[in-house]
């Protein structure tokens, strides 16, 4: 499912291109994983952000999302874990593993 194409500027005055594909489109309640490691979320680090906010957003209540991050920005901790402290601050995550491919696992518990 597809936005506008139009550009956007965020909270941060980060442009973002709305043509990105939402990580998700239900409420998921399951324990599942958001893959953002699409060639757009090398190249867009907010875009990491805003669709792992979003997943944890879309995970029903008692379950957890892997956050699974595009290796090109490194470990997670450097970008990912300040919005999700931001985001709720009874928000629950540990960090699980670097992948073979050299993206990151990060465990949110709804």
């Amino acid at each position: 499912m597809a936005t506008d194409t139009a550009d956007s500027d965020d909270e941060h005055g980060h442009e973002h291109d709305l043509d990105a594909d939402p990580v998700t489109d239900r409420v998921h309640d399951n324990s599942w994983s958001a893959n953002l490691e699409g060639p757009e979320h090398a190249e867009e680090r907010a875009l990491v952000v805003e669709q792992a906010l979003s997943a944890i957003e879309h995970t029903a209540p008692g379950n957890h999302v892997n956050l699974v991050t595009h290796g090109a920005h490194g470990h997670p901790e450097s970008y990912l874990y300040d919005a999700l402290e931001s985001a709720d601050d009874d928000l629950e995550w540990e960090y699980v593993d670097q992948c073979g491919c050299g993206g990151h696992v990060v465990r949110v518990y709804t």
